[in-house]
């Protein structure tokens, strides 16, 4: 079902939009915006919703506007094989030369060795074809090797990815990707960005800086969930970068805070991409959990789509408030 109930039948939905925008999950949302619809589709981790439909195998959604979404079907029509047992996690869709891509990580809890593959596919909404592992956590040399983020500069493919650990090569890293988006080129080519106590990368590129956007705490754990966002700063793409105490996000515990959560919502974290509307505002979407409502009958963290609007002060993102909006705002607008 979609957000419409949150709804106070005085709100416009023409016009503004209430936190969340979907329920009852979306977990760690990708967005991609359509170039031959126009429209938006968002992509979430694998997750069984309590209404007797099973897990679903990376729901897809489908909106105008970022604030009205419906479900559309799911991204695999069955488990990829090349890991014994798992789930899909954390998706990241692109579109790259003509195709819709979804890299995604394969694992379980407390996973020794969890790996990033890849899909593609001729429609935004799937199915999506499997075409393997691109790496392992063995393999790549790098622990908790889950939660891809793809970046594309000057023609070059990057696969930025990583999570929590605390072993010595714990940590955020980025590798350029070949050109065909399948495999990485060498992977004594990748680089560390952040420490092994954030996780979720996005990257993001405004007035020639770089932002590393990334998520720190529990993000599963019903109401108690502790998940936050917090954001650095580097002149290049492969960092150093710095919060707005020139720390390292190298260093464990450094980074500005950009969200967390209030009295009505936990554990907000997992951000998608930037988007810029057609009026120039820029928008991001992640997942967060109701405290009145943190779980759903399967058991699993009932983590929402929710939509906030990101303002700029001295070349730092910003959300109001530092967390998630529970008031009606206007709605992005596109033509």
């Amino acid at each position: 079902m979609g957000g419409q109930g949150q709804f106070s039948k005085d709100v416009d939905r023409e016009t503004y939009f209430v936190n969340p925008v979907f329920e009852p999950i979306l977990a760690d949302p990708t967005v991609l915006k359509d170039p031959v619809s126009g429209d938006f589709f968002a992509y979430g981790t694998q997750d069984d919703w309590g209404d007797g439909a099973g897990s679903r195998l990376v729901p897809v959604l489908r909106s105008r506007d970022l604030a009205n979404w419906k479900l559309v079907g799911t991204a695999f029509e069955s488990l990829p094989d090349w890991k014994k047992s798992g789930g899909i996690w954390a998706p990241e869709a692109v579109y790259m030369d003509g195709k819709y891509f979804l890299y995604y990580a394969y694992s379980v809890w407390d996973d020794p060795n969890p790996g990033i593959g890849v899909a593609s596919s001729d429609r935004p909404d799937g199915p999506f074809e499997d075409h393997g592992k691109i790496f392992d956590s063995k393999s790549i040399g790098v622990p908790n090797s889950i939660d891809p983020f793809v970046w594309m500069e000057d023609g070059q493919k990057y696969l930025f990815w990583g999570s929590f650990d605390n072993g010595p090569h714990q940590g955020t890293y980025g590798v350029p990707l070949h050109k065909d988006g399948l495999q990485i080129t060498d992977s004594h080519e990748k680089f560390k960005i952040a420490a092994g106590d954030l996780e979720a990368v996005v990257i993001h590129k405004r007035n020639g800086y770089y932002y590393f956007i990334g998520s720190r705490g529990h993000c599963c754990n019903g109401s108690r969930s502790t998940y936050h966002m917090v954001v650095g700063r580097a002149d290049d793409m492969k960092g150093p970068y710095l919060d707005k105490e020139g720390r390292d996000l190298k260093e464990r515990g450094n980074g500005t805070l950009l969200l967390e959560g209030n009295e009505k919502f936990v554990g907000v974290g997992h951000g998608s991409r930037i988007i810029t509307d057609d009026a120039d505002r820029d928008w991001i979407l992640y997942h967060g959990i109701d405290v009145a409502q943190g779980k759903v009958s399967s058991g699993a963290s009932r983590r929402m789509l929710f939509l906030d609007k990101v303002e700029w002060v001295d070349d730092w993102p910003i959300i109001k408030g530092d967390t998630p909006g529970v008031k009606s705002q206007n709605r992005p607008y596109f033509k």
